[in-house]
């Protein structure tokens, strides 16, 4: 008989558990789907904002939403890779990065950091490699085709540059280094009569 009560006491628990891990991951899929629509307001917001100041405020925020992952983990390895990146430490903010896409394939932000990285050790073909899959994770992001667009621009390819820093005006029109890099690239191209 207790054999029976407590196998009984069992199947109760874990049935009782079922819709609180369903509850948790609905939790989950709201909270992310809310994520998503703030994400949308912002660059929303952020599109029709004309103001370069209030833009910038409006940029800061887009991007602390990027890089919340909505992993304790990641975020930690962000931070860790981060202050090595301060510290002049490539190589351990390239093993962190390393490690945050591989745990986070679909992390964009993981993804732009190490493509930053990249660029500014002037390692151009593979930041452009993960510059292309930011973009196929997240259109949108002003950073990513702003470094696309440094890229092409530094190898030459002035007329695809600036169709980049169009995109980029697109999203976040008041963003002064794109309208600078559309001044620039539109006068040097005229000049080339092209």
């Amino acid at each position: 008989m207790r054999l029976f009560s407590f196998v009984l006491c069992l199947c109760l628990l874990s049935g009782a558990m079922i819709p609180v891990a369903a509850l948790a991951a609905d939790d989950e899929d709201v909270a992310e789907t809310r994520n998503a629509a703030t994400l949308d307001s912002l660059l929303g917001d952020l599109a029709r904002q004309s103001d370069p100041a209030k833009a910038q405020r409006i940029a800061r925020q887009v991007s602390r939403k990027w890089l919340d992952s909505g992993s304790e983990t990641i975020n930690l390895l962000m931070d860790w890779s981060a202050r090595a990146f301060r510290e002049k430490n490539s190589p351990l903010a390239e093993d962190l990065l390393t490690q945050v896409v591989t745990l986070a394939p679909d992390y964009a932000e993981g993804w732009n950091r190490r493509a930053t990285l990249y660029y500014t050790q002037g390692n151009l073909g593979r930041s452009l490699a993960d510059i292309e899959r930011v973009l196929q994770l997240e259109p949108r992001h002003f950073g990513a085709l702003s470094g696309l667009g440094s890229i092409l621009q530094r190898t030459g390819s002035d007329r695809k540059a600036l169709e980049t820093y169009f995109k980029v005006l697109e999203i976040y029109p008041a963003n002064r280094p794109a309208q600078k890099a559309v001044e620039e690239l539109e006068e040097e191209l005229s000049g080339k009569g092209a």
